[in-house]
C-alpha cells in the first residue's frame, strides 16, 4: 500500500511539473456532477452523497488555489433542480447552505453568488448571503457559488435589467434595440466584471454543459471527468488542466 501511494504521488508530480504556468486558466468553472448516482453506487442515501459531494470542495479550492487559478465557479444548484421532489430539495438547500457556511468560515476565499436567489426560500437565500457578505474583505481567490442558476435564466435576467434601465431613462422599445449590444448583456450577467471560463469541467462522465454559462463559454475548453464528483481527485484535476495545456485556443479566429 505504501509503494502504491509513493507511486501515486510520484505520478501527480509528473503531472504538476508538465503544467507551465502560462497554460494554467484563469477561471475554471465546475459542474459538481454525480453525488445521488456516487451515494447509489455505494450504498446510501442521496442526501449522504450531496454532503460527500460538498465536502470535495474545500479540498479542490485548495488545489486550484495553489496552481495559482484566480476564479472558480462552482455550479451547486441549477434552476432545473428545483424541480425536485419536496424532501430532497429541502435537504439539498440545507446542505448546500452548510458548504456555503464552511467556505465562509475558512476565511480564505472570496465569495460571489452567481444565480438568482430569489428562487430559493428565503431563509436558505439569506444564510447564504450573509455567509457570501462576510467574505466581502477577503483577498485570495474567488469563487463564484452557482445557486439557482441556469444559462437561460440568466440571460432572460440580464435583458430584463437592461429593459428596466431604459425605461427609467425615458427609452422606448425600439431605442433599445437600436443599441442592445453584446457588451451590455455582459454588463448585467451574475459574472460580470469577472473573465470569462478558459476551462470547464464536468464530472460524473456526463458530456453536456446543461445550460452552464453559455454566454461565458463560448470559446471555453471542455473536459469531461468519468469519477463522481465525491471521487474527484487530484489527479483528475491535474489531467484536466494537462489536456487544457496541450490544445491550441483559436478563440474564435
Amino acid at each position: 500500500m505504501a509503494r502504491l501511494a509513493l507511486a501515486y504521488d510520484l505520478y501527480e508530480e509528473r503531472l504538476r511539473k508538465q503544467l507551465p504556468q502560462s497554460a494554467i486558466p484563469r477561471h475554471i468553472g465546475v459542474i459538481l456532477d454525480g453525488n445521488r448516482r456516487w451515494a447509489k453506487s455505494t450504498g446510501k442515501q442521496a442526501s449522504q452523497g450531496h454532503r460527500a459531494g460538498a465536502e470535495k470542495i474545500s479540498e479542490f479550492l485548495v488545489w486550484a488555489e495553489e496552481l495559482g487559478v484566480e476564479v472558480i465557479t462552482l455550479w451547486m444548484l441549477s434552476t432545473d433542480n428545483l424541480s425536485r421532489t419536496s424532501e430532497e430539495l429541502t435537504e439539498l438547500l440545507g446542505i448546500i447552505a452548510d458548504a456555503v457556511d464552511h467556505l465562509a468560515m475558512q476565511g480564505k476565499w472570496h465569495l460571489n453568488v452567481v444565480g438568482d436567489l430569489g428562487l430559493l426560500p428565503e431563509d436558505v437565500a439569506a444564510r447564504i448571503r450573509a455567509s457570501v457578505a462576510s467574505t466581502a474583505t477577503v483577498r485570495g481567490m474567488k469563487v463564484n457559488v452557482a445557486v439557482g442558476y441556469g444559462g437561460r435564466h440568466e440571460i432572460t435576467e440580464a435583458v430584463r435589467a437592461i429593459m428596466r434601465e431604459a425605461s427609467a431613462q425615458g427609452k422606448n422599445l425600439d431605442e433599445v434595440a437600436d443599441c442592445l449590444s453584446d457588451a451590455d448583456i455582459t454588463a448585467h450577467l451574475y459574472t460580470k466584471d469577472q473573465p470569462d471560463p478558459d476551462l470547464v469541467i464536468r464530472t460524473s462522465g456526463e458530456q453536456r454543459l446543461s445550460g452552464f454559462m453559455i454566454w461565458q463559454s463560448v470559446h471555453s475548453e471542455y473536459y469531461f471527468c468519468e469519477a463522481y464528483w465525491p471521487d474527484f481527485r487530484r489527479v483528475d484535476f491535474l489531467r484536466a488542466l494537462r489536456s487544457y495545456a496541450q490544445r491550441e485556443r483559436r478563440l474564435g479566429k
